[in-house]
């Protein structure tokens, strides 16, 4: 196979099911011994290793690289990044993954991150081999008709109002949704989900139950977090579970930098796209919480997702593990 034009991928966005669904098909391509994960604990010499190593017994190398601008903050360090990406040898593709989300500024709603001022998207512009992807998670609204495009992509189909009522639960959580989807569709074995289905086996009071364990961690009480934790997972899968971690813990980060501004519950609602009720209780949260224990808790969850899987740990001991640790 001959080596594609585009072998650097800048990927950014809070559509992290759809992000790892690109990455999926890009590994696809690989051997697991052609393929390095790097993230936001890697060094300088760890990043130009990767992408100089030459490909084993093959044409292609693909290194991923999440969270990679941590290290970036210095106009030198920028250099000698920017300069590794010039020199990338057409064997290596490279992948850089970077959380993102939409903020409104003005009457425009722009990439908090990668936006158009940004040093990385000003240095991509016009580069043939560079592709610039932004992966942004739908409307809520137009949360019924991915879930029915969702299930046929699984093989399967669900009823319009199985639709609706899954997206009434989930919002506009993807990833959440994909695993749901999944298992929504092995319980109706081969005929289409109705929406009694989702009432039976997608429970709602789920976010109610993360807000209790998030309150727990916040109030040093690891003990009981662990027992809301293996609560949860009586009714839910562990993926599922870790996936409704994620989502809270980035709400809290958005909601944490919203509060850090001057802001308050309505600008929460507004800026995450949340009803009053949920983002009083996720800005009352995010007080309890430094934007320092906020970033180390998302780092630690991005390596207990790397663990899980590299299939270096069960998710499930991975998770007892994280909430062990903030607890101390």
């Amino acid at each position: 196979m001959q080596p594609e034009p585009v072998n650097l991928y800048i990927l950014h966005g809070d559509d992290e099911q759809a992000v790892e669904r690109f990455l999926a098909e890009l590994k696809s391509r690989s051997q697991d011994i052609n393929i390095l994960r790097l993230d936001a604990r890697s060094s300088e010499e760890d990043f130009s290793n990767a992408v100089a190593a030459l490909p084993f017994f093959a044409e292609q190398r693909l290194v991923i690289y999440h969270q990679p601008l941590g290290r970036l903050n210095a106009e030198k360090a920028r250099q000698r990044f920017l300069a590794v990406l010039e020199g990338l040898a057409g064997t290596t593709t490279l992948v850089l993954v970077i959380a993102d989300s939409l903020e409104k500024r003005g009457k425009e709603r722009v990439w908090s991150v990668l936006n158009p001022g940004h040093w990385l998207v000003k240095w991509a512009q016009g580069r043939e081999n560079v592709s610039l992807r932004a992966f942004n998670r739908p409307d809520v609204r137009e949360m019924t008709g991915w879930i029915l495009e969702e299930a046929r992509r699984q093989g399967g189909s669900f009823k319009p109002a199985a639709a609706a009522a899954l997206a009434a639960h989930l919002g506009n959580e993807t990833r959440i949704a994909a695993l749901e989807i999944e298992k929504l569709l092995t319980y109706a074995a081969g005929r289409a989900v109705e929406a009694r289905d989702v009432e039976q086996l997608t429970p709602a009071e789920g976010p109610v139950s993360i807000f209790e364990m998030v309150d727990a961690l916040a109030e040093g009480e690891s003990g009981k977090a662990l027992n809301l934790t293996r609560r949860l997972l009586e009714t839910q899968d562990a993926q599922s579970l870790f996936a409704m971690i994620v989502r809270q813990f980035r709400l809290l980060l958005q909601a944490r930098e919203i509060l850090d501004e001057g802001g308050e519950s309505a600008e929460v609602a507004a800026e995450l796209r949340q009803v009053p009720f949920v983002a009083d209780k996720i800005a009352a949260q995010a007080r309890r919480f430094t934007m320092d224990r906020l970033v180390a808790i998302y780092h630690r969850l991005l390596e207990v997702d790397e663990a899980a899987k590299t299939s270096q740990s069960p998710l499930e001991t991975s998770l007892d593990l994280f909430i062990a640790d903030l607890g101390r």
